[in-house]
């Protein structure tokens, strides 16, 4: 199945096509001696998805602690933390159902910001609301959570708070604050407020009972005014406003995956089946991003990605495949000429 994913196959028919092409290599990999469709197939749909699951949080502790890094502006962990639905066809994935004539699954995930690595995966129906994943995360002390305002939540933030953690969150237009002091604010970096107050609405006043520090800040880039809501009070502002912007890195995971492996298109319809497919290209992820990093590699996720697609049968040395390359002078072949040469 991982296979599959770094081969970026379209099914299992293709999947099988390759494999049967280098038979004489399968068996000393591992495969066996006869892989056929049905057999995988058959294990798609009856081999238990958490395998792959543990397999796979396995190598995202492995990559994390490679990964980790110093480089970034605040010190300590930041994870982002967002949802991502894939559609699916209800008629197909009867089990998946979303609206009354559509099915899908929503990717819940706990992204480091600082390794750039997947921490947390949540596999639930897309009809699921995207708070209630704020109640799996496996929250860390003087970790800081970045939420989208679709996660606004505060029993769950209080939660956070509660647990020794620091969340970032883009309030909601109707909130209701009542300020008790400010803080001095550096207006040049786009700080237009920084606040701490309580909530005054009668039921989240009772979910959220604490201190909380409303910031309101300009975006230069953007043109946009954005107020954020933080329960750490020492963080200056500016920072506050790069833990939101770093949020974005969630989405970036999101669009990657979705274009470079294959989790839009499934090889098997059961729900077990697609645990399989998802949980192996989160798998596929990190195994990239383990190679680049003991590799020393200078190249993006997707130039090795591809490098390692093409090469997993080939015998060379792993590193050679990376080495003696000037893959930045890169040319379009001349179609005039090699159609000369041809004719």
């Amino acid at each position: 199945m991982v296979f599959g994913q770094l081969t970026n196959r379209e099914s299992l028919r293709d999947l099988i096509v390759v494999i049967e092409a280098h038979s004489q290599k399968t068996y000393h990999l591992g495969f066996g001696k006869s892989v056929t469709r049905s057999n995988l197939a058959k294990a798609n749909e009856k081999r238990d998805c958490k395998i792959f699951e543990d397999y796979a949080y396995c190598l995202i502790d492995l990559a994390q602690k490679k990964l980790s890094n110093d480089d970034f502006t605040i010190k300590g962990k930041v994870y982002a933390f967002d949802s991502s639905t894939i559609d699916l066809c209800l008629n197909i994935f009867w089990w998946a159902k979303f609206r009354r004539t559509k099915g899908g699954i929503k990717l819940h995930t706990l992204y480091d910001v600082t390794t750039q690595i997947p921490v947390f995966i949540h596999i639930t129906e897309a009809s699921v609301h995207d708070v209630n994943a704020m109640d799996v995360i496996p929250y860390e002390s003087n970790a800081y959570y970045v939420f989208d305002r679709a996660y606004v939540d505060f029993k769950r933030l209080f939660k956070i708070t509660e647990l020794s953690a620091f969340f970032v969150v883009r309030a909601k237009t109707n909130l209701k604050f009542a300020r008790i002091y400010s803080q001095k604010a550096n207006k040049k970096s786009g700080v237009k407020s920084d606040q701490i107050g309580k909530l005054t609405g009668f039921y989240v006043s009772q979910d959220y009972p604490t201190k909380i520090r409303r910031i309101k800040y300009y975006d230069e880039d953007s043109k946009r005014n954005f107020i954020f809501l933080t329960n750490n009070t020492k963080l200056p502002a500016e920072q506050i406003a790069l833990l939101y912007k770093n949020r974005w890195q969630v989405e970036l995971f999101f669009k990657w995956i979705k274009q470079h492996l294959k989790v839009k298109s499934f090889w098997g319809t059961s729900e077990n089946a697609v645990r399989i497919q998802i949980h192996s290209a989160i798998i596929a992820y990190c195994l990239v991003a383990i190679v680049g990093h003991d590799l020393k590699l200078k190249r993006s996720t997707y130039e090795i990605l591809q490098i390692l697609g093409i090469s997993l049968l080939d015998k060379s040395p792993i590193n050679e495949l990376f080495t003696n390359i000037d893959y930045k002078n890169v040319k379009e072949p001349d179609y005039k000429q090699l159609s000369l040469n041809l004719f």
